[in-house]
């Protein structure tokens, strides 16, 4: 026994196959016949195997005590790599909570768009991009009700990213007042705001936003049915950095929030949208005696406003600072609102009118003599305008006209006009698109004085042809950059040569998409003289091998950057050493539809052409 209290840990404490008391050495005691002991040691430890401690047992508190005392770098997101319990405890933690100081400038941008967007891929941006400079710009597009993104998500981008200036959030249903609050409250840095399809988001998220966040000056709101008055009147009251406003598809805004909003920001506002929303002329007029900050201003679908809601915003003067003006499918907008307004904004400069069915020649005639400073003119399925409207607005608009469009109108007619002209027009850029009246007689009268055009249009003229394209660009005096005759079915290879000899040393972009009667002398013209070209479309013409040859050929040594050609049927493998001599300088090549290029060339021009953009 005095053998086992000097035992001293070094030696073995017991040698031999069993253990077991002798009977000689305790006299007087009685012991059971010598047996066996046997001992299982895997039953000895299985209660310790069944309770092994792991810092998953912590309770909550202690863990966020513990996350919270990590530096913003590494530390955090290796933490947050162990599993999705520490990841959503790291996002818990709110700036001011942290016990080390975050440097955050908000220089990253990121976007999730789908089934990207997802609460645990906000958590994970959250922590990620405190340690690299901090999250400034986020961009979230979801996909409606299947959308995984909810107010944790948002609620762990407001906790984590106090830096942050810029939110897009699209299509997301399932985000609410509740995550927009931590956002407003948590990062008042927020300068600029975009919320789309958002309709969990009311008055009471807007609210917040603009009691927390003065520096706001940039604010979208598109279809959140839960958006209202109120809102608008709080952004009114809170706001005064605003400078951008766009309000579209939100049925319960009204004169009562736009009127308000307009009136008190209006000496701000440089921008504001108003599209489909339910105003009448009221917010109109407010707009024109309190708006004169403002720059640009669209309206779109504004079918409670009438014909005397422009003319009054027009007449209140206010408006002196008025660059930009688009008007689409706004009934009130007639001859009497667009001279109003021409004569009410002296500085006006662009001016695009769509779908407004009831201005006529009359309007335009009025805008040139009442907007001296216009300098572009866009007209769009404006069918009243007729060809002595168009051409009079021409006539009597001021030297500053750099620009004209006219898409789809189809009151225009190709009349002749023996009009006596001087050669005053500083008209640079012509677009005339879908109109089935325009034809050459109309070329032919703006050729007379037109005569600085650098960049020409017309697309979908069936009545244009070789005599039509030469009258207008015949006297022309400072060189054509760009020409666009996609669609024009009746323009031959006779106009390209023409324009080829006359302008080839200017000549950057030329567009001959569906021109039927375009053969491979054009390219051969067009190697020959044009050797500024960068941008070519002989897409669905008639060329062929010879006309690729050519061009890769040419003693002009083309330094084309974009070069199509689908649906060429004309154009097969015997081309792919001529493309491949090409493809040097190209940046983006179309062989869509081409069926005689087999798929082995496509695959050696991939190989080949590796720096090129090719579609096939």
């Amino acid at each position: 026994m005095s053998g086992i209290f000097s035992f001293s840990g070094d030696e073995e404490f017991f040698n031999g196959g069993s253990m077991y008391l002798s009977t000689g050495s305790c006299s007087g005691v009685y012991l059971p016949p010598r047996k066996r002991l046997r001992v299982a040691a895997p039953s000895l430890y299985s209660s310790f195997n069944q309770k092994q401690t792991s810092i998953e047992v912590l309770p909550d508190e202690c863990l966020f005590e513990i996350l919270r005392r990590l530096p913003s770098g590494k530390e955090r997101s290796a933490c947050a790599c162990v599993s999705k319990h520490w990841l959503n405890t790291l996002t818990s933690i709110k700036a001011n909570e942290s016990l080390q100081e975050v440097e955050s400038e908000g220089f990253l941008s990121r976007s999730l768009e789908g089934n990207k967007a997802t609460d645990l891929r906000l958590a994970a941006i959250s922590v990620g991009t405190s340690s690299r400079g901090g999250l400034g710009k986020l961009q979230i597009r979801g996909s409606g009700f299947e959308s995984r993104v909810t107010d944790a998500g948002i609620e762990s981008i407001a906790y984590g990213c106090p830096s942050l200036k810029s939110l897009s959030l699209w299509n997301l249903p399932a985000v609410s007042d509740k995550g927009l609050s931590e956002i407003a409250r948590c990062c008042p840095m927020l300068e600029r705001l975009d919320l789309s399809r958002c309709p969990g988001v009311t008055d009471k998220g807007l609210v917040a936003v603009a009691e927390s966040c003065r520096n706001l000056n940039d604010l979208t709101i598109d279809s959140c049915s839960g958006v209202g008055n109120e809102g608008l009147r709080a952004v009114a009251r809170g706001c005064s950095s605003l400078r951008s406003i766009s309000l579209r598809s939100c049925p319960r805004v009204g004169d009562q929030g736009v009127a308000f909003l307009l009136a008190q920001a209006g000496s701000y506002l440089t921008k504001v949208k108003l599209q489909m929303v339910n105003v009448t002329g009221l917010s109109l007029a407010v707009l024109g005696h309190y708006g004169v900050a403002v720059t640009e201003l669209v309206l779109s679908g504004l079918q409670g406003v009438n014909e005397k809601g422009f003319w009054v915003m027009g007449n209140a003067k206010g408006m002196k600072k008025l660059k930009s003006l688009s008007v689409t499918s706004c009934r009130g907008m007639t001859d009497v609102g667009v001279e109003a307004v021409g004569s009410g904004c002296p500085d006006l400069k662009h001016v695009s009118l769509n779908k407004c069915l009831l201005v006529s020649g009359k309007g335009l005639v009025g805008l040139a003599k009442s907007a001296l400073a216009l300098e572009s003119l866009k007209l769009e399925e404006c069918h009243r305008i007729n060809h002595f409207g168009f051409l009079g607005f021409l006539m009597n608009c001021g030297e500053k006209l750099k620009a004209f469009s006219l898409v789809n109108c189809l009151g225009i007619q190709d009349l002749n006009s023996e009009s006596h002209l001087t050669s005053t027009s500083s008209l640079r850029s012509l677009s005339v698109r879908c109109c089935p009246g325009f034809g050459d007689a109309s070329l032919t009268f703006l050729g007379k004085f037109c005569h600085q055009l650098q960049d020409v249009e017309l697309c979908g003229l069936n009545g244009v042809t070789d005599a039509g394209v030469l009258s207008l660009l015949q006297s022309n005096n400072v060189g054509l950059v760009k020409l666009n005759l996609n669609g024009c079915v009746n323009v031959s290879d006779n106009a390209v040569s023409a324009v080829s000899f006359s302008h080839g040393s200017t000549l950057e972009s030329l567009s001959l998409d569906g021109c039927k009667n375009i053969t491979d002398a054009s390219l051969v013209t067009v190697s020959k003289n044009c050797y500024s070209v960068n941008d070519l479309d002989v897409s669905n013409t008639l060329v062929s091998d010879h006309g690729i040859k050519a061009l890769a050929s040419s003693p002009n040594h083309l330094n084309l950057q974009v070069l199509s050609l689908g649906g060429c049927s004309g154009i097969t493998d015997k081309s792919k050493a001529c493309i491949q001599k090409l493809g040097r300088t190209l940046l983006g090549l179309n062989i869509q539809r081409c069926g005689r290029i087999s798929s082995s060339t496509v695959d050696s021009l991939l190989e080949q052409l590796w720096r090129c953009d090719i579609l096939y």
